[in-house]
Parts: C-alpha cells; structure tokens; sequence
C-alpha cells in the first residue's frame, strides 16, 4: 500500500509530539514525516499525521486551521511554564465566584492579543524562547492576534473546566495564565486535550498505544486529501 496520506492520532500524556514520527518512522519506514500542529508533553488529542512527501509539503495548508481544546485550569497557583511541567511561583488564597469567573471568560472572547509564553518554540532574533527561558533570561514579546472562542464547562474551586476554539498560534496556557492574572488569583493549565484540527476530530483518531502494538498497520488508516 502507498505509504503517503493523512493519520490522526490520539496523542498520549507525557510524550513530546516528535515521539509520534518518531514512531511512525521506524513502523512504516518513511523518512518524511511530519505533523500539522504540536502539542505540549503534558496534552493529549489529535494529532494529524503527515506521511510521506506528498502530504508533508502541505503542512503550512493544514496548520493554518482552526483548532478546538478542553482544558482545566488550576486556580489559585501559576507556574513558570504556565502549565503543571513547571516550578510553582505564587500561591494565592483568593476564591473568585462563578459569575467572576464567567465575566474573566468573556473578556477573552474573540480577536485578543495574546503575548507568547517564554517557555515557548517562538524564535525572537532566531533564538527558541524557551532556549533563553531555561538560562534565566526573560526578553520583551510582541503581542500577537489571535481569535478565540471560549465556553465555560464547569467550575468547582480550584478548578475550572473550559472548551476553547482558536486560530493558529494560540497559545491556551497563556490563555490560562491570563485569565488568572484577570481573577487576581493566579492560574496554570493543569489538563489540555485537542478534540479538533481543522476538519479532523478526536472521534476519527487511533489511540497512539496502537502504534506499537504488532498487529496494528497504520497504512490502513491513512487517509488521502
């Protein structure tokens, strides 16, 4: 079978996205390989899989979409990552009501300016921030445009559950942070799951366990766009 196509993974906790073509290269024997949209170590849900050169070189069509997140966020305590793989740095005893929290979510919806985490990819003078991040540097940021579209799922203190739709270059820990910054008690993203990648959703994905199981051949889930 013609190993070049599309192949949505359900990405596990606790792996780095690379982990996936790393993978999926060593079981199908492509070298090009690729993905449309990464997702931190700590978040789970789809991950579109490019396979083969044909789909690879289409990567910047695919990232370009709209993306969907379920995510927790922890009140009360931030983090220097924004997220739970980072040093705590402040502890707050201030429990916001559901009506504050309700007013903070809704003054991030729609097109904001958002300001990239240092612990980010982002490049700035063609350094990684988080390369600068890790040597104690913190640098100025551009803000950047961003759309976002945010439902509340449910709060019970300290935590509170959201679904967030948003365009490329979101960052939903900084979403987090700035919305805790907003209650005045702090807050980092504790959980986060992708249900959406463009046109793609969690239900069509395969469990990335699969991919090492023997008996699973992943050609047969390729897709072809």
């Amino acid at each position: 079978m013609n190993a070049n196509g599309i192949l949505l993974v359900d990405k596990a906790a606790s792996f780095p996205s690379f982990h996936l073509v790393h993978l999926l290269r060593k079981r199908l024997k492509v070298a090009k390989i690729g993905h449309a949209g990464t997702l931190d170590p700590f978040a789970t849900g789809v991950m579109v899989m490019l396979i083969g050169s044909q789909y690879t070189r289409l990567s910047e069509s695919y990232l370009t979409k709209d993306k969907s997140y379920r995510g927790t966020l922890h009140l009360g305590v931030t983090t220097e990552t924004y997220d739970p793989e980072g040093g705590i740095t402040s502890h707050s005893d201030l429990v916001p009501n559901e009506a504050q929290v309700q007013g903070a979510i809704d003054a991030f919806q729609g097109e904001i300016a958002q300001i990239p985490p240092m612990y980010s990819a982002k490049k700035v003078g063609g350094k990684k921030l988080y390369t600068l991040a890790r040597q104690g540097v913190t640098i100025e940021r551009e803000p950047v445009r961003v759309r976002v579209e945010i439902q509340l799922l449910g709060y019970a203190y300290p935590f509170l559950h959201i679904e967030a739709r948003c365009s490329k270059g979101t960052y939903i820990r900084t979403l987090a942070h700035d919305i805790g910054q907003l209650l005045g008690c702090g807050a980092y993203l504790q959980e986060l799951q992708r249900i959406r990648s463009g046109d793609f959703t969690l239900a069509e994905c395969v469990p990335q366990a699969l991919l090492t199981h023997p008996d699973f051949d992943p050609l047969e889930h390729l897709r072809r766009c």
